[in-house]
């Protein structure tokens, strides 16, 4: 990764995992409102909670990084029901490692 998002938004709707670029860019943009090219993260989980993926651009394009679980889940609550929630890239990486997360801030 050359650069990193300023900033990462979790949609938390239950998302396809069979979308791609074109897919998640349509989320990011017309579900949860935010400019893709802006320098922002999107983080979308799946149903069963066992996949995840993260879109960004980097300096010449869109990348997108994934990650299959074989056991267990990706495990976040928080308190309203709304359709993002900024995460901290402490709170990303709890996320990625598994750890039971409880986001207080949402968009």
């Amino acid at each position: 990764m050359r650069t990193q998002p300023m900033r990462l938004w979790l949609f938390t709707a239950a998302t396809d995992m069979r979308k791609s670029y074109d897919g998640l860019l349509a989320l990011a943009k017309h579900h949860l409102g935010h400019e893709p090219l802006s320098g922002q993260g999107f983080v979308f989980i799946n149903r069963r909670c066992t996949q995840l993926k993260l879109l960004y651009f980097d300096v010449d394009g869109f990348c997108i990084w994934s990650k299959r679980l074989e056991q267990g889940q990706f495990s976040v609550r928080h308190g309203r029901r709304v359709e993002s929630v900024a995460l901290s890239r402490i709170e990303f990486e709890g996320l990625v490692e598994g750890l039971d997360l409880e986001i207080q801030n949402a968009a």
